[in-house]
């Protein structure tokens, strides 16, 4: 039976990815991915036969890795953050169903969450969610749904692509949103670039999060209402107890 792993590189340095990934990866004969990916990880791993998608190509990505699979090569499908988490394990396994005969194994990997959870200090410490921005597969009208039920909930929020050009006043949207519950003072922080250069860590209140500029490498946190600053750190307590 043929295998491919499906692996989640992290941010996408060396000493982010896991020792599970980095051995799948040196154990594969041909590595696929999303280009930005690709270059990523390339220099790690010389040697191996490189292949790539642009954006928007994901299921020409998981027919292509599935392919060179049947020809007996050892595959890695490569993701940023989490392979299961906003990545390509779901759509491998759908695309999969063609081909019963290849091996599927998932290899976790840092997702932008508890990357930039770690950046800001402890603000996922109770429970949390997390939310696309992003209505190119979700409808807007879906995404606000959950943003007000997260807030009402007084969940601590992680928003995974938060603005882009077509979406510039989107993470204003979900911040006028989360003020029907939240209280504009509430603790929140960003952070772009998560272990790459140029990384940048903010804390500030939700009503300033509301006008702050933000772009796709940018991962928003919302806190709860027990969520504080600390030292310029953002940290929610672990349960409602005062301490």
């Amino acid at each position: 039976m043929s295998k491919i792993y499906v692996i989640g590189i992290g941010p996408g340095a060396y000493d982010q990815m896991t020792g599970k990934a980095i051995r799948a990866m040196n154990e594969s004969d041909a590595i696929i991915g999303y280009t930005v990916y690709v270059d990523l990880v390339k220099e790690y791993f010389p040697g191996k036969e490189f292949m790539t998608t642009p954006m928007k190509k994901e299921v020409d990505r998981c027919v292509l890795a599935f392919e060179e699979a049947k020809k007996g090569k050892t595959v890695s499908m490569i993701c940023s953050g989490d392979a299961g988490v906003y990545g390509m394990a779901g759509l491998m396994y759908e695309v999969g169903v063609n081909y019963p005969e290849t091996e599927l194994e998932i290899i976790p990997g840092v997702t932008a969450a508890t990357g930039g959870a770690a950046v800001l200090g402890a603000p996922l410490i109770h429970d949390f969610c997390l939310i696309s921005l992003s209505d190119l597969l979700t409808p807007w009208e879906k995404i606000e749904a959950r943003l007000l039920a997260a807030a009402q909930a007084d969940f601590v929020v992680c928003l995974y692509n938060p603005s882009s050009k077509k979406r510039h006043d989107y993470l204003q949207k979900a911040c006028d949103l989360m003020m029907k519950y939240k209280s504009p003072d509430t603790i929140c922080g960003t952070v772009s670039n998560i272990a790459r250069d140029g990384q940048e860590a903010h804390v500030m209140t939700l009503k300033e999060l509301r006008d702050t500029q933000v772009d796709m490498f940018t991962t928003v946190f919302i806190g709860n209402s027990q969520t504080k600053e600390i030292n310029n750190k953002m940290v929610t307590p672990r349960g409602y107890r005062n301490v």
